[in-house]
């Protein structure tokens, strides 16, 4: 191996450990705790070696937001591909969204509700992003019934997201949980209205 293939996957190595001890103690102790010094004291190099990777927290939370993006994707693809029928396929990814959200609250946290410059809905947005989006309008295209798919697949999405937010924020009753979700599904079943 050359010196330089070498350097190049330590750097990457170190990169990754930043990001890794950055979501992990977010994970703990909430974003809050999240700061360049404490980092930097976690993963063993000066402040100046972070700086040579991140130029600022809030890069760091970009890079954490943008795995967080390729992991929700993976799994939304896993309980799409589950389903056997575009019914399941719609519910187990609903669910596997929701689970994500409600398992992952600081990632997740960081990929939607702390301000970054990860673009939405662009040329610009990175893959991870577009992924996550593909596995919604794939799930839901079967369902859409002639209204436009990707349209029907942000209504979705908000719906989803508002469900986690508000459950994170115990703005909802725990207990009707399953029937609000059942609820969702049924409405995203249903033919459209005509009027």
């Amino acid at each position: 191996m050359s010196t330089q293939t070498r350097k190049e996957r330590e750097r990457a190595q170190r990169h990754q450990l930043i990001v890794t001890t950055a979501r992990e103690l977010a994970e703990a102790e909430g974003w809050d705790a999240v700061t360049t010094r404490r980092l930097a004291d976690r993963v063993e190099y000066s402040q100046p070696v972070l700086y040579s990777h991140f130029p600022s927290r809030e890069a760091i939370v970009r890079e954490v937001a943008v795995q967080g993006f390729a992991e929700l994707a993976a799994e939304l693809r896993r309980a799409r591909l589950a389903g056997r029928s575009p019914e399941e396929a719609a519910a187990g990814l609903a669910s596997a969204y929701l689970h994500f959200a409600q398992t992952r609250p600081a990632l997740y946290q960081a990929m939607f509700d702390m301000p970054t410059d990860v673009p939405f809905a662009s040329e610009q947005t990175p893959a991870p992003l577009q992924a996550g989006f593909s596995e919604l309008t794939a799930a839901l295209q079967p369902l859409a019934a002639g209204r436009d798919t990707a349209t029907y697949a942000e209504v979705v999405w908000s719906a989803l997201h508002g469900l986690a937010t508000l459950n994170r924020g115990q703005r909802l009753s725990p207990d009707s949980q399953q029937a609000r979700l059942d609820l969702l599904l049924e409405l995203l079943a249903a033919p459209p209205a005509h009027v």
